[in-house]
C-alpha cells in the first residue's frame, strides 16, 4: 500500500459539513466562557448548487481569526459570540471574511501545515462575550500528559491529554513532531467529532496550542492537532502583512 492509500484509507480528513460541531464524551460549557470560539460559516458552489459548511476557528486579535487551511473557501462568515448557533442570539456578531492567507505548504491530502489566518472586514466589537486568546511563543511546547480543554462551536467542550508523540508515529506515517501534536486519552473515549470540530482550537493553561486538524476513522484515539507555536513566527508575519495590505493573492482578493 502507497502511503497515499494508507491515507486515504485510515484517515477521516476534517472537512467541514453542514453540522453544528460536536464533542465525544464532552460537556456543555458555561454560556460564553470560551468567549475566543468562532464559528465559520463557508458558501460552497459547485455543479449542484450552492450550500453552506461550518467549520471552527478562534479570534487571536479583534480583526484576524486563526483555523485550519482545509476549512477555507471562497466566501466566509464568521459568527462571534455565540452559544448556541442555531438561535439568533443578541450576543453574536457575524462579520464576513475580507481576505485570508493559507500556509504556503499547506498539502490537502497530507494535511502537512493545515492553519489558515483570516482577515476580518471590520473590527469584531470586544466585550464579556466576544474576547480573543492568546498564542503560544516560538516553539513552546506543552507538556506530555497536559490536560487541555477542545470546544466545539461554544456549547460544548472535551478535556484531552497531550501525547507524546509515539502513538501518532505509530497510526499516521506522515506524522510531524515540529508542527504536529499528538492529543487524546485512549481509555475514556473522550474525543472531538472528527468531521465538524475541524479549526477550532486546543486550549492549554489560557493559550491556543493546537488546532483541530484530523483523526482516524474507526477509534477516537490519538488525534492530531496542528501546533500553533511551530507556526508562531508565520502568524505574527502575516498580521504584518494584514496591517500594511501586503496579503499575497488569494481567491478572496482577485
Amino acid at each position: 500500500m502507497t502511503w497515499l492509500q494508507e491515507i486515504t484509507a485510515n484517515i477521516i480528513l476534517t472537512f467541514p459539513i453542514s453540522l453544528p460541531g460536536r464533542i465525544i464524551g464532552g460537556k456543555v460549557v458555561v454560556p460564553h466562557s470560551r468567549p475566543y470560539m468562532a464559528y465559520l460559516k463557508i458558501k460552497v458552489t459547485n455543479k449542484t448548487g450552492t450550500f453552506h459548511s461550518y467549520c471552527g476557528g478562534f479570534l487571536i486579535r479583534p480583526d484576524a481569526v486563526l483555523s485550519a487551511a482545509h476549512c477555507v473557501r471562497v466566501e466566509v462568515t464568521v459568527i462571534l459570540g455565540a452559544h448556541n448557533i442555531r438561535d439568533e442570539e443578541e450576543s453574536q456578531q457575524r462579520i464576513s471574511v475580507r481576505d485570508w492567507v493559507i500556509h504556503p505548504d499547506y498539502c490537502p491530502v497530507t494535511l502537512h501545515n493545515d492553519i489558515a489566518l483570516l482577515k476580518l472586514k471590520k473590527k469584531a466589537k470586544i466585550n464579556e462575550n466576544v474576547k480573543f486568546i492568546s498564542l503560544p511563543s516560538s516553539n513552546e511546547r506543552v507538556r506530555t500528559g497536559t490536560k487541555c480543554e477542545v470546544a466545539g462551536w461554544g456549547r460544548t467542550e472535551v478535556e484531552l491529554k497531550v501525547q507524546n508523540d509515539k502513538p501518532c508515529q505509530k497510526v499516521f506515517r506522515r506524522y510531524q513532531r515540529r508542527s504536529m501534536m499528538c492529543v487524546g486519552d485512549q481509555n475514556s473515549g473522550k474525543s472531538t467529532y472528527k468531521v465538524s470540530d475541524p479549526g477550532g482550537p486546543l486550549v492549554c493553561n489560557q493559550k491556543a496550542h493546537g488546532i483541530v486538524s484530523y483523526g482516524m476513522g474507526h477509534r477516537v484515539f490519538p488525534e492530531v492537532f496542528t501546533r500553533v507555536s511551530y507556526f508562531e513566527p508565520w502568524i505574527r508575519q502575516q498580521l504584518r502583512r494584514f496591517a500594511l495590505q501586503e496579503l499575497p493573492a488569494s481567491p478572496s482578493s482577485q
